[in-house]
């Protein structure tokens, strides 16, 4: 189990022990996470999964893939650092990611 934390936009931070091998936004509907409404179900077609990593871990999570930056700029996200967290596979190398969610997903 890989440590991942959630900080809601208002502070608030949920720890959980995510499963490697499936995405951030899994792991966050499996724990129950708030702030995380993954409408499509990690098919990179709404954007109702986004978080904000500290751009510190832009080497261990990787660069954005072809389906985020089109589904991000449809939504007006103007954070640089935005990313679908469904889009994101939960490795050992993610222990202790942090990620902020935005203070509303639709």
């Amino acid at each position: 189990m890989v440590k991942v934390t959630y900080v809601t936009h208002d502070g608030r931070a949920q720890e959980i022990d995510a499963r490697e091998g499936i995405s951030l936004m899994e792991n966050a509907v499996a724990g129950g996470i708030e702030g995380i409404e993954a409408v499509c179900g990690g098919n990179a077609y709404c954007a109702t999964c986004r978080v904000y990593p500290d751009p510190a871990w832009d080497t261990k999570l990787g660069e954005r893939n072809d389906l985020e930056a089109p589904m991000l700029e449809e939504v007006g996200e103007a954070e640089s650092n935005a990313r679908l967290s469904c889009q994101i596979e939960v490795t050992a190398a993610l222990e202790g990611l942090v990620v902020n969610l935005p203070e509303s997903q639709t």
